[in-house]
């Protein structure tokens, strides 16, 4: 029961409307009383005042830069719904029948319910209950295909010129924890949350092929939840015979609320080692993917986009490919004074050096052959312009550079999903699943 509450969709799926409409009855009930003139204005000033504390309270959030990126307009409409409905509840509870107190505190719970889905839905990044609360449902991963050892796969014909679906496979991939004895160790202090892993459906059959790999890193706030890399790679491999990227969701923060700025420090422990030597050990270790470079790919959304840019420029003997949706620059790029103290201990010298511009710089002629992608919301005034000018970095240091500004969109929501699907296109041809 508890599972099939925390996987309720809370986006796209009933649930939001079916909390909505009840919210809504239990308004209308508590409007439909017979008023007196003071009652009808106690009710008036509640909506009135609570409506204006919503408002204000987000224009403050905003203002202030809580969330780290300019709140989406729904936002501030659902927080000034939400606060206007609470204060009917609270205005209620005097001058009312035993049953009116009843709705309307079950109208106070509800509204604020309504209004966290409905802010929540306004993100779209955390899809069911549990992305929002940060408790995985996920099932811990169970065998995986057996590890394979060739180098030679890049000078094969590409994949999806010689895969034909069997029979029975199965028409999405499954996500599982990582967690236990699959758990992906961490040797240099850091300590991460549970990565998880998707499999696309050809990596499901009974002899599953030899599949390209991606580390996906998500933003700050968050967590390492792989509830859009299924639904971004489960529509790419509907349209490719089931062949996608075996992709592994890893955690470069800790904890939401910390930013370790993508390096190795005595404050958070080895972030960057535990992206740059533990977890390509353990991919080489455990799943049948190449050895070749061009089909390891390094990825992150916002604050993971940073560190993606910073690996993907570091280590190109790893990571054939880097993609950035809607990145960072570089890390502590948003909030540079507590990245600058904790992580590097003051020192501007080691936080510049952390800069990706000045990686590439270092290693002139290393990147021929790599491949960047770089996706914004085409609206994000705040993270497109860096997102731009990190793309132009990696184009001037070599890589083959591909920026896409995504129509209508700002730093959430779709920043992610288009950001995700237009990462997979430009990479397809890459890892030979596509022409």
């Amino acid at each position: 029961m508890l599972a099939w509450l925390l996987g309720l969709d809370i986006i796209s799926g009933p649930a939001p409307w079916v909390l909505w409409g009840i919210t809504a009855a239990l308004i209308v009930v508590l409007l439909v009383r017979r008023y007196t003139g003071g009652r009808a204005l106690r009710a008036l000033l509640a909506v009135v005042i609570g409506g204006v504390l919503g408002l204000a309270l987000s224009w403050m959030l905003d203002a202030i830069d809580v969330f780290g990126t300019p709140l989406p307009d729904p936002v501030k409409w659902w927080a000034a719904g939400c606060f206007a409905a609470i204060g009917l509840g609270i205005v209620s509870l005097w001058d009312s029948t035993a049953p009116r107190k009843i709705v309307a505190v079950v109208t106070i719970i509800a509204s604020l319910l309504s209004g966290t889905i409905g802010i929540n839905a306004a993100f779209g990044l955390d899809r069911n209950l549990g992305d929002l609360l940060e408790i995985s449902t996920l099932q811990p991963v169970g065998e995986l295909p057996k590890p394979v050892h060739t180098a030679a796969a890049a000078a094969d014909a590409p994949l999806y010129t010689t895969w034909h679906a069997p029979a029975g496979m199965p028409a999405h991939g499954e996500v599982r924890q990582l967690s236990g004895a699959s758990r992906i160790p961490s040797t240099a202090g850091f300590v991460p949350r549970d990565a998880a892993i998707y499999l696309p459906p050809a990596a499901l059959v009974a002899d599953p092929p030899v599949l390209p790999v991606m580390v996906q890193m998500m933003g700050l706030p968050g967590s390492p939840t792989p509830t859009a890399i299924q639904t971004a790679v489960d529509a790419f491999a509907a349209k490719h015979d089931g062949l996608g990227p075996i992709v592994i969701v890893a955690d470069q923060l800790g904890s939401s609320r910390q930013n370790p700025g993508c390096a190795d420090s005595k404050a958070f422990g080895g972030v960057n080692t535990y992206f740059n030597v533990d977890i390509p050990e353990w991919i080489r270790t455990h799943l049948r993917v190449p050895a070749a470079p061009a089909d390891w790919t390094i990825s992150g959304y916002s604050n993971g986009g940073a560190c993606s840019f910073l690996y993907g420029a570091q280590h190109p003997e790893i990571w054939g490919s880097l993609a950035s949706q809607s990145g960072e620059e570089w890390p502590g790029w948003e909030r540079p004074a507590p990245v600058l103290s904790k992580v590097f201990g003051g020192s501007r010298a080691a936080f510049d050096a952390n800069k990706p511009e000045n990686v590439l710089a270092a290693h002139p002629g290393a990147y021929r052959g790599r491949v960047a992608v770089f996706t914004a919301g085409a609206v994000d005034h705040v993270y497109g312009p860096p997102a731009r000018h990190a793309a132009d970095l990696a184009r001037a240091a070599g890589f083959t550079t591909t920026f896409f500004a995504i129509p209508g969109a700002g730093h959430v929501g779709p920043a992610l999903s288009v950001g995700l699907d237009e990462t997979l296109r430009v990479l397809a041809p890459v890892w030979g699943l596509a022409p």
